[in-house]
């Protein structure tokens, strides 16, 4: 087997007809498998997959009880027997020639380990706004891309971790394609405490476990960036969305921490740490109005402050922030006064 489709899901059957579909509208081939690791959905995701499995090869497992998003991730994985796996959302839209292009770049460039798949965004609304499934006929032409790298090529692992490259160091997993065998031997260094904790992004292993692993797995390994697009991920469809400021300054300032830890060249290190720090205090102030919702419970944020003093971007945050508005009010304008 040469590639596993990797989706854990739950309760999102509407959404996961549309990624279902797109998968179905490639020609797959016979060394790829679809794996879904279904959380204990209680609404009509196993319809959707048994309805699929007549056109698609799907490996389907439902979990007794709901694991949680992190183990769930783990748990899909474990089912994959493909020599690389690529983990997406099971809202993702997979592009027509997605499948087979990985499987030629895998194929070609033999000693990768890892491919970062470019993917584009839109919106959870665009996509149900339309009758159902969804088509990929419907995408819009001027959709934004993940990363705004345009060239592809092989690089060294660590040369990813670049905010030029992925602005959230690799936290969006649907964008990995991965050696299934680095991950394997690499999965033992979570932690097993943290990422049974059920409360939802209440430590780095619990929100980011892939990261942990990729830093450990790949450290080491050749990598291939991919600038085409070749998946859509979907915005708006996050049931965590109020906890995004926890996710932004917190979880992934501890992400690259994991990657030094791995040998992430210093300089690099300081300004991956840097930019991650560009929304500190506007974060940490909408935290704080929002704690029952926002995940503040689990920060210090006068102890996180001080730990990252030494970066401006700490103390540049609110002036990033206004700056942010103006740009987003100004580009209102434009397209009202353009209509």
């Amino acid at each position: 087997m040469k590639l596993s489709i990797c989706i854990p899901t739950y309760n999102r059957a509407k959404l996961l007809v549309n990624c279902l579909e797109s998968i179905k509208a490639s020609d797959l081939a016979a060394d790829v498998q679809v794996c879904i690791s279904d959380n204990c959905s209680t609404d009509d995701t196993e319809q959707v997959v048994i309805a699929a499995a007549e056109c698609i090869p799907i490996k389907y497992e439902k979990n007794s009880i709901n694991i949680g998003l992190a183990r769930n991730i783990i748990r899909v994985a474990e089912m994959a027997e493909g020599e690389f796996i690529w983990m997406i959302g099971d809202d993702d839209l997979l592009m027509p020639d997605a499948i087979n292009e990985v499987v030629r770049l895998i194929n070609k460039y033999k000693d990768v380990d890892y491919f970062y798949i470019n993917s584009s965004h839109l919106t959870t609304e665009y996509v149900l706004s339309f009758p159902q499934p969804f088509s990929l006929l419907n995408l819009p032409q001027d959709m934004k891309r993940f990363s705004s790298r345009k060239t592809s090529g092989e690089m060294p692992f660590m040369d990813m971790i670049n905010p030029s490259v992925s602005f959230d160091f690799l936290g969006g997993i649907f964008l990995s394609v991965f050696r299934r065998q680095n991950w394997c031997f690499s999965v033992g260094v979570i932690h097993q405490a943290d990422i049974l904790d059920e409360r939802v992004f209440s430590n780095f292993d619990n929100t980011f476990p892939h990261i942990k692993v990729f830093a450990k797995a790949f450290s080491h390994s050749k990598a291939f960036f991919y600038a085409k697009p070749l998946s859509v991920c979907l915005a708006g469809a996050r049931e965590w969305t109020p906890m995004y400021s926890l996710i932004k300054s917190v979880r992934l300032v501890e992400a690259v921490d994991q990657y030094r830890q791995n040998g992430l060249p210093f300089l690099r290190y300081l300004r991956c740490k840097n930019t991650a720090l560009n929304s500190f205090i506007p974060d940490m102030v909408y935290m704080c109005m929002n704690k029952k919702t926002s995940g503040y419970k689990y920060v210090n944020p006068l102890k996180l402050a001080f730990r990252d003093c030494l970066y401006p971007n700490l103390y540049l945050s609110p002036l990033y922030y206004i700056l942010r508005k103006v740009r987003r009010i100004m580009v209102s304008l434009m397209l009202t006064q353009s209509v």
